[in-house]
């Protein structure tokens, strides 16, 4: 089946940018299913992942009832290719793939203190994405009104925002008691620095940091895939954790170092009762769950190398096939 691809730009207007002047930007690639008759070709090379071949802007496949939908959430500072693999693998069995790239808190932008102390508003970028016809009208055809959500790291936790977990504390605020050794992630290391200015001068900010114990659940997510998930996780309610009636699937590398499975996909499945817990064995570490890197993206960022013995693709389509399963079995079903 050829995949198509289209891409976009929507509009938050219930929320604005972090510099206060305009609408929320939701930035958004999409894979599909495409008409037989479609014409592949190789992608254009990404700086940092290498591309599966696509049928741009082709017409959607006409299944006889609506595809399923899957929304992505990429990982801190990350972009909506990082899960292209997923994606593309989703598109070639049927569902339709939306990702987004996250305002402040993703590469094709300057990455900015807010997006990465604010990650609950990664949640409602992908409530706004179901709310909004931009997308659904560039495609031209049917999609379930419901979704799936899968996301990676960063997008772990907003998958799970979405499913019904409620933050208690931000990772970086003074008052959380399960305090982290680090003062950011890698791609912005002294975050947590920049929190008292921004609550003090930083109206667009304060307005979200005050609302970081709303709920973001959206009823339309039927079933979240949660991908190495990582400290950020630990901020939940517990009381919102027992609560989420939705499955979970929690799947970690038992070799990441970014994330131990043991430390936070474990405890994360320990208190939502509807999940599952998947540790991908064999020396499998936080970035194998990212799109194959370029030769130039190895040498950006050195942690894409793959431990000796595993195979990229392999280890991507065990994992495309578990959630497709996974997806699968929470469709809803009509009589």
């Amino acid at each position: 089946m050829p995949v198509g691809f289209t891409e976009g730009l929507s509009f938050d207007h219930t929320r604005t940018n972090w510099t206060g002047d305009g609408p929320r930007p939701l930035s958004w690639t999409m894979w599909y299913p495409a008409v037989d008759s479609a014409n592949e070709v190789l992608a254009t090379e990404h700086p940092i992942f290498r591309l599966h071949p696509i049928a741009p802007d082709a017409a959607l496949k006409n299944a006889g009832k609506p595809h399923p939908l899957v929304l992505l959430s990429h990982g801190s500072g990350g972009v909506t290719f990082g899960l292209e693999w997923l994606a593309h693998r989703l598109a070639k069995s049927g569902f339709v793939a939306l990702a987004v790239n996250h305002h402040g808190h993703t590469g094709i932008e300057t990455y900015r203190p807010e997006g990465y102390l604010c990650l609950w508003e990664r949640a409602a970028d992908l409530t706004a994405l179901l709310d909004d016809r931009t997308w659904r009208a560039k495609l031209g055809g049917q999609v379930t009104d419901c979704a799936f959500v899968a996301g990676f790291s960063a997008g772990a936790y907003t998958a799970m925002l979405i499913a019904g977990a409620r933050v208690l504390y931000s990772q970086f605020e003074p008052e959380n008691p399960v305090k982290s050794p680090i003062r950011g992630p890698r791609e912005f290391p002294d975050v947590a620095d920049h929190l008292p200015r921004l609550i003090q001068e930083n109206e667009a900010f304060r307005t979200s940091w005050n609302r970081r114990r709303d709920d973001f659940r959206d009823d339309r997510v039927k079933a979240a895939l949660v991908l190495a998930p990582a400290r950020s996780v630990l901020g939940f309610s517990h009381d919102s954790l027992r609560s989420i009636s939705r499955p979970i699937h929690v799947v970690s590398g038992d070799a990441d170092k970014t994330a131990p499975a043991a430390e936070f996909g474990a405890w994360l499945h320990r208190h939502v009762a509807n999940s599952k817990f998947s540790i991908l064995k064999g020396g499998v570490d936080h970035y194998d769950f990212l799109s194959e890197p370029t030769a130039q993206g190895l040498r950006l960022i050195p942690d894409f190398e793959m431990a000796d013995g595993l195979d990229r693709r392999t280890l991507h389509d065990e994992v495309a096939r578990l959630a497709i399963e996974f997806f699968e079995n929470a469709r809803p079903r009509t009589r």
